[in-house]
């Protein structure tokens, strides 16, 4: 059980991803606190197939996929995450990742092994992007999330693209593929973003979840309101590094996605006033969640897709 379980949240509503706008939700296991419960970023995709475990709907710019896996009994998160990424390799292959969500069974809790869930699964990750792409593989890596769930699946949902993605880190961290060894014996495998071109002077931007995070170091352990602040200011600098000034293109952009995950559903009301004051605006589609974040020290994470975003 994670430790979101352990506080009182709604549990009649669980956030969903949808694969495309006419098939069903993937499920996610994450109560939803309030706003949107489900979340469909593209249109003009529609189901086409599987893929070993994934689930696809394709376009014809882009390619959505989404597993959900039970690791066996006595089998580690590390393997389940290296069986998943490997199918997931394969699925997409010809198409370029652009994002990936990473939904993670008791993500703070102790592995088969001993291992916290969350440094096991990015060990397993980080492996399963090495033999696939080679001991260069942190080029081809793109924006991604790892957030708790109440739910028995690690569940893994991607979009991968025909166009020739960037992806970007922000000044002020230390890239995540680069920590140190005190955060896990592999380090976590994401950009803190990706940005796609799309129309002339336009970019879909994919923007990792963010966090407290200095350097490699967790700002104000613990504490929301500092660690907020801190993840407004790393959204500012990364927004400003893809290319779309500091405002995550507010009034800029064709739509806007947040997801707002909370490991204390108490906080939302304080992060909600703060984030409608400092960020969102009426016409995005936000959704506050209650999650454990991957590092057991951290109350908040936010995470942004920002479609048609004028870039410049």
């Amino acid at each position: 059980m994670t430790a979101a379980a352990h506080h009182h949240a709604p549990a009649t509503t669980r956030f969903g991803v949808g694969l495309n706008p006419a098939e069903e939700i993937v499920p996610t296991g994450l109560p939803v606190l309030q706003g949107r419960s489900v979340e469909v970023f593209f249109d003009g995709v529609a189901a086409v197939d599987r893929a070993g475990l994934f689930r696809l709907s394709r376009g014809t710019e882009w390619l959505l996929g989404a597993a959900r896996v039970v690791p066996a009994a006595g089998t580690s998160i590390e393997a389940t995450a290296r069986l998943i990424y490997e199918a997931l390799f394969a699925a997409a292959r010809g198409w370029r990742l652009a994002r990936i969500w990473n939904y993670v069974p008791a993500i703070n809790e102790p592995d088969v092994g001993g291992l916290e869930r969350y440094r096991a699964f990015s060990r397993g990750r980080s492996l399963a992007f090495e033999r696939e792409f080679g001991p260069n593989f942190r080029t081809a890596i793109p924006a991604a999330s790892a957030v708790g769930t109440d739910a028995a699946e690690l569940t893994v949902v991607f979009a991968a693209t025909t166009r020739a993605p960037r992806h970007v880190e922000n000044p002020r961290q230390v890239p995540a593929y680069e920590y140190p060894p005190e955060h896990g014996p592999r380090p976590p495998s994401f950009a803190r973003a990706t940005v796609v071109p799309a129309a002339a002077g336009q970019a879909d931007v994919f923007v990792s979840g963010t966090a407290a995070i200095r350097g490699h170091t967790t700002v104000a352990p613990g504490e929301t309101p500092p660690q907020l602040a801190c993840t407004l200011e790393n959204l500012r600098e990364i927004s400003s590094a893809c290319g779309i000034g500091p405002d995550l293109a507010r009034g800029r952009a064709g739509a806007r996605h947040f997801k707002v995950y909370l490991r204390h559903a108490d906080d939302l009301p304080t992060v909600k006033a703060v984030l409608e004051r400092e960020l969102l605006t009426p016409e995005d589609a936000v959704s506050y969640l209650h999650s454990d974040i991957c590092r057991r020290e951290l109350n908040v994470e936010i995470e942004a897709t920002v479609l048609g975003a004028v870039v410049g």
